[in-house]
């Protein structure tokens, strides 16, 4: 049987929060920050909601 991945939660820290900050400013997506900060994409969400940080938007075509 394979062994199962053990989940780790790791505090925020304040450098995280920082590099949080300046990667929303630099126009960047939720998941591209995610990636960067090697966190979840539901993580990165969480915490950008709780400090009101806003990510870019993603313009998409509609298909009728």
């Amino acid at each position: 049987m394979a062994k199962k991945k053990h989940r780790v939660i790791r505090p925020w820290s304040a450098e995280d929060v920082k590099s949080l900050r300046a990667l929303a400013k630099a126009r960047l997506s939720g998941p591209q920050v995610a990636k960067k900060l090697r966190r979840t994409r539901g993580a990165v969400a969480q915490k950008a909601m709780a400090l009101g940080v806003r990510f870019r938007s993603i313009n998409r075509k509609r298909s009728v």
